[in-house]
């Protein structure tokens, strides 16, 4: 099991401090791996091999021009997911980097921003040796369900170095 699935265990499954304190425990130690994911104070609801959620909370130092959730904050919040996300599927043998970033802003972000990343199980099986391309389907979500961006994040996944 990955180190973050099994912070993640562990710190929302401790009995005398509860799901959700542990999660944000979890999210506040996940934020110092990644300084700059701090700056959106991520909450992680869910992190498991395929999927990935957080809450970006709507504050003023997340606010664009317009009073609503800025367009970055947002792609900071889907990164972070999807990193989350990564980190608890890639096999043992693999590792991960970013390689693109492909969103389409579809609504205002007016409320907490639900951020989600996804997967398929069969993406991350039978990955050649030479590394692969592997797409990560993320998007964000106001408190009325309405999608606020979405897209796809690109993981170049290759073999883990034998140094």
């Amino acid at each position: 099991m990955s180190r973050v699935l099994t912070m993640w265990r562990t710190t929302t499954g401790l009995p005398l401090v509860g799901a959700s304190l542990g999660a944000r425990t979890f999210s506040a130690l996940f934020a110092r791996q990644a300084p700059y994911f701090a700056t959106i104070r991520p909450r992680f609801t869910e992190i498991g091999p395929n999927r990935a959620a957080l809450v970006i909370p709507k504050r003023k130092r997340v606010h664009n021009h317009l009073g609503t959730v800025h367009a970055i904050a947002l792609c900071n919040g889907l990164e972070a997911a999807m990193g989350a996300l990564a980190e608890a599927t890639v096999p043992a043998d693999k590792r991960w980097i970013p390689k693109g970033m492909d969103v389409s802003y579809t609504a205002k972000a007016t409320s907490d921003i639900t951020c989600v990343a996804e997967t398929d199980p069969e993406q991350w099986t039978g990955l050649p040796d030479e590394g692969a391309d592997l797409p990560v389907r993320v998007r964000g979500t106001r408190d009325d369900g309405t999608v606020v961006i979405e897209g796809v994040i690109r993981l170049w996944v290759s073999p883990r170095r034998r140094d």
